[in-house]
């Protein structure tokens, strides 16, 4: 598929409430495309690198989110790398390339903690989310207590970008790691980020406490 047969195949997916949704929270260039119906395509496209390049440059959210479903990770850069998570100013868009490109990426541990003392929101929300990913895995080298500290003193006053993925590292902490479970339910409780988030029916509050909780509960 070429870039113009895939931007012209995305137009014609548009959604006119993703599309206002996405407008609402920010997008400027996008068709507005369901995320199931980028999926399906990019089922169809299947891996094509110099396509998931070439929709990336375009700048359109659609296009980019579909790029992250085709490119190889392990065929960028770390500085490509490094430049596409600082561009992704849109919450769905970082979730999918950090999801889907970085956390395969052979070089993520080095990019993390890179990531870990940006000062761009976007990179830091990067860095959390692959600490998250440490702390659940493989938490191993960590020091965990500093961890908690930083949360404790940042959180609070952090970008939304990176405030969202600190406290889900927080709750990863909480949940995988009995020893500091207790300590991660007081900041949680202290800092009191997202007590009042609107959470919709079905879903796990993201208030600290409240998620740690329950995801222990489950595991019985």
């Amino acid at each position: 598929m070429t870039l113009k047969d895939a931007l012209a195949k995305l137009e014609s997916l548009a959604d006119e409430k993703t599309h206002a949704r996405n407008a609402k929270n920010g997008a400027k260039k996008q068709f507005g495309v369901k995320l199931g119906d980028i999926r399906a395509l990019a089922k169809k496209i299947k891996t094509d690198h110099e396509l998931g390049l070439a929709l990336w440059k375009t700048g359109n959210l659609d296009a980019r989110l579909l790029a992250t479903l085709v490119v190889k990770p392990k065929s960028l850069s770390k500085n490509e790398i490094d430049a596409m998570v600082r561009s992704a100013t849109f919450a769905q868009l970082a979730d999918w390339l950090n999801s889907y490109v970085v956390k395969n990426h052979p070089d993520k541990e080095a990019l993390r903690e890179r990531w870990m003392v940006a000062d761009d929101p976007w990179a830091a929300r990067a860095g959390w989310t692959l600490t998250s990913e440490r702390v659940a895995k493989s938490p191993e080298g960590i020091d965990v207590p500093a961890l908690l500290g930083r949360i404790e003193s940042e959180m609070g006053g952090a970008a939304p970008e990176a405030q969202w993925t600190m406290n889900s590292c927080l709750v990863s902490v909480g949940i995988h790691l009995a020893k500091h479970r207790k300590r991660a339910l007081a900041i949680g409780e202290s800092l009191g980020v997202f007590r009042d988030y609107p959470t919709p029916k079905g879903c796990t509050s993201p208030f600290a406490p409240i998620w740690i909780s329950e995801m222990v509960r489950r595991q019985g």
